[in-house]
C-alpha cells in the first residue's frame, strides 16, 4: 500500500512591504512541502486574512501599519479556536518588540536578514512544535527583559523533579526524542511530561513556557 504524503504546511506571510512578501513567497514556494495560502499588508488584515484561511504558520512582521505584529499576534490567538503558530520577522534580535511578541504567543522569531535555509528550516521546526526555534536567542532575550529577582508563581512549586528537568532542557532548545535521551525515558513520557509543564505555566508552547519560566525566576534557580 503506497503511503499517503503529508499535507504540505500552509503559511501566511504578514508583512507591509510587498518585495519582502515576494522574496519570502519565491523561497518558500520552492518547498514542496511548504504552501503559501495568503498575504496581508497590515496587521489588520493579517488578522483578517488568518481568520479566513486558517494556516498552519504566520510569518509576521513586528512592525505594521494599523495594528502592528504584536496586537495581530494576540488578536488571532485570542480568537481563533485552532490558532497557527506565528513567527515574527524583525531587523534586530534584540529588539523590544520582538520580546513582547513573544510573550503575545508568538512561537519565535526570525531576522529579515536569515537565508533561505534558515527560512525554510524555521517554518518546518515551528510547524512541527517539538523544540524551540532558535533557544540561544529566546534565553538571551528573555534573559535581558525578564523582571530583577520576581516573586516565583504558584506553577513553579507545583513542578515535579522531572518537569523541572523539562522544562529546562526545553530551553536549551532539546526536541522531545533528544529529552528522551538525555533522561533515560521513553519518547511518550517525556510527552507527558512538557503537556504538564504547559499546563502548570499556563503556556500556549514551549516557547511561552521558556518565557514564563525566565519571568519567574526558575531558570536562575539551583
Amino acid at each position: 500500500m503506497t503511503e499517503t504524503a503529508a499535507p504540505p504546511i500552509r503559511i501566511v506571510l504578514a508583512d507591509d512591504e510587498r518585495m519582502v512578501r515576494t522574496a519570502l513567497r519565491v523561497i518558500l514556494s520552492a518547498e514542496p512541502d511548504l504552501e503559501v495560502v495568503g498575504e496581508a499588508a497590515s496587521g489588520a488584515e493579517a488578522v483578517s486574512v488568518v481568520r479566513e484561511l486558517k494556516p498552519d504558520v504566520v510569518l509576521m512582521d513586528v512592525r505594521m501599519p494599523e495594528i502592528d505584529g504584536i496586537r495581530a499576534t494576540e488578536q488571532i490567538l485570542r480568537t481563533q479556536a485552532e490558532p497557527p503558530r506565528i513567527v515574527v520577522v524583525t531587523t534586530f534580535e534584540n529588539d523590544s518588540y520582538v520580546y513582547e511578541a513573544l510573550r503575545a504567543g508568538a512561537s519565535g522569531f526570525l531576522l529579515k536578514r536569515a537565508d533561505a535555509d534558515s527560512l525554510v528550516q524555521a517554518v518546518r521546526l515551528v510547524a512541527r512544535s517539538d523544540s524551540l526555534l532558535f533557544p540561544a536567542a529566546v534565553r538571551a532575550l528573555a534573559a535581558e527583559h525578564a523582571r530583577a529577582k520576581p516573586a516565583a508563581p504558584a506553577w513553579v512549586a507545583r513542578l515535579t523533579g522531572r518537569e523541572s528537568e523539562v522544562l529546562r532542557l526545553m530551553a536549551a532548545g532539546l526536541t522531545n526524542a533528544e529529552i528522551a535521551g538525555r533522561m533515560g525515558v521513553g519518547p511518550a513520557t517525556v510527552k507527558t511530561h512538557v503537556a504538564a509543564v504547559l499546563a502548570k505555566t499556563g503556556a500556549r508552547d514551549r516557547t511561552q513556557a521558556v518565557i514564563a519560566a525566565y519571568e519567574a525566576g526558575f531558570m536562575n534557580a539551583e
